[in-house]
């Protein structure tokens, strides 16, 4: 029902976990792909990983945010594959500097620990890493589905877009914003046949996170992993698999009638106010 078998996708920030997971279960399926990420050697184990399943494969490391850099690379893509059939924006992140130490200012908190004491630069690099590494990865490489007339863009945005996170205002605000602008390009392009939706994960358990959810000595979880398994209705963290029948569903045309939607993959955690 969800065949990807033969078709063309190009996925961003395919040296991180979950651009990873994405793209195993993509080629394992049989597509062919463009994988795109900052960390060269682990875009190289990537792209070996998917060699494993055959295909046609290529791995472009760079910079989301370097138009140029990714219209070059856009030239190298469709020399190799004849369509785009969709586009999978999963880079972002966050710089330390652009979270708060506080989650509350109180009248004691010291300044320096509130929003008040926020690295500015890491701020604007964080916001857009998250918003501008959507935007112009879509303007780059949209622009062959404009011209072949179908096409299909995810983007990746999060829990923050939805309930901003204590301690994130940064993140928090870029994936809003992603929202707003998946709503945005998905009127703006639904005349070309091309649908675009974005999915809002939960919070998913990764080898980088793992040290802020699990105590190393206990294997037990932190307070701040218990307060989040707490607000999460079905009671636990997600993996990274947990995103990809989602993907494989909005790449698909059982979900031909849906444009400009987020979908939460969450356990209910926004559907949760706490009371």
């Amino acid at each position: 029902m969800f065949s990807v078998k033969d078709r063309n996708f190009i996925v961003t920030g395919a040296s991180g976990v979950l651009g990873t997971a994405i793209s195993v279960a993509l080629a394992k399926s049989g597509a062919n792909l463009a994988i795109l990420g900052r960390s060269e050697q682990k875009l190289k184990d990537t792209l070996e990983r998917i060699n494993s399943f055959g295909g046609n494969h290529h791995a472009f490391a760079c910079d989301v945010l370097k138009a140029e850099e990714l219209s070059k690379i856009n030239v190298d893509i469709l020399s190799q594959f004849p369509t785009i059939d969709g586009l999978i924006n999963v880079a972002g992140g966050a710089a330390k500097g652009a979270s708060t130490k506080a989650e509350f200012l109180y009248p004691d908190t010291p300044l320096q620990d509130s929003f008040f004491g926020i690295n500015l630069s890491d701020f604007q690099q964080t916001s857009d890493l998250n918003f501008m590494g959507t935007v112009i990865p879509a303007k780059v490489f949209g622009e062959a589905m404009a011209r072949q007339q179908f096409g299909n863009i995810i983007n990746i945005s999060s829990m923050g877009a939805i309930l901003p996170l204590s301690k994130s205002p940064a993140y928090s605000a870029g994936k809003a914003a992603v929202n707003n602008f998946t709503q945005w390009l998905a009127v703006h392009l639904s005349k070309s046949n091309i649908r675009v939706n974005a999915i809002a994960p939960g919070f998913i358990l990764t080898e980088q996170n793992r040290f802020l959810l699990f105590d190393e000595k206990t294997g037990e979880l932190t307070p701040r992993g218990k307060r989040i398994v707490a607000h999460t209705p079905l009671g636990k963290l997600g993996n990274p698999d947990d995103l990809i029948s989602t993907i494989f569903w909005l790449l698909s045309e059982h979900s031909s009638f849906i444009t400009g939607a987020t979908i939460p993959v969450d356990g209910g955690f926004s559907a949760y106010n706490g009371i």
